[in-house]
């Protein structure tokens, strides 16, 4: 499918093959599925930037579902204690802003995407996929990273899954409360969300971000702070 039939699809027009597809993006997110299944997706993705962007906001679930103990599946987990601290320092740096009707239209039309993807794995989930082995973590890659921030520092390594490539991160001086987002650039130069995190200040940031991403398309990443500014980067 080409770019121009996946936007069709998005504005509401009749298309089967999209929707069949789209259906998928959980189980692929999940490393499941059988080699066909995995290569159609695939196939679809080289074409579909809105399919991609779904998959991008699904893998980082993937990468925690393979952590999950179904023993403690019941149990409520603590709230941070500076979580609330945080959100109320990012709400008041950000001030008033005038309403900007259509882009919350346009977030919500991402939203409830991203919420039927996440539907579907969590479906997959449910009928016992979790049970099933995963296949073998992958070996660490010890990568370099370039700090443009003399306030912050930071080491990271990747891993190479069959979903896409992960990237653990650990550093410190990220801002307190502020967002950051992680971009992995792709040999052909185009760049895929790999997830966001909250800066928490001099304390010790470790973070496992994913992208949909495979390796040995990977040429590298950035960390853009909430202006949009590259904080540090990545060359593999």
């Amino acid at each position: 499918m080409n770019e121009q039939t996946a936007g069709a699809a998005g504005r509401g027009a009749p298309d089967p093959a999209h929707r069949a597809v789209r259906e998928q993006l959980g189980v692929y997110a999940l490393g499941h599925g059988t080699d066909d299944e995995r290569a159609a997706v695939r196939a679809h993705l080289d074409g579909c930037a809105g399919c991609r962007a779904e998959v991008a906001a699904l893998s980082p679930l993937a990468a925690r579902l393979a952590d999950v103990d179904p023993d403690r599946i019941d149990e409520d987990p603590p709230v941070p204690p500076e979580l609330g601290a945080a959100v109320l320092a990012r709400i008041a740096a950000q001030g008033p802003r005038p309403v900007d009707l259509a882009e919350r239209r346009r977030r919500r039309t991402r939203l409830a995407g991203a919420a039927a993807a996440v539907g579907i794995a969590a479906a997959a989930f449910g009928v016992g996929w979790i049970a099933r082995p995963g296949p073998p973590q992958g070996p660490l890659e010890q990568v370099a990273v370039q700090v443009a921030d003399d306030d912050i520092s930071a080491t990271a390594d990747i891993v190479p899954h069959t979903w896409g490539v992960e990237v653990k991160l650990s550093g410190a001086g990220f801002t307190a409360g502020e967002v950051y987002r992680l971009v992995v650039e792709e040999t052909d130069g185009d760049a895929v969300t790999g997830g966001a995190f909250l800066g928490v200040g001099p304390g010790q940031l470790d973070c496992n971000m994913s992208s949909s991403v495979l390796r040995q398309d990977a040429a590298g990443f950035q960390v853009l702070d909430a202006s949009g500014e590259v904080v540090l980067s990545s060359v593999f």
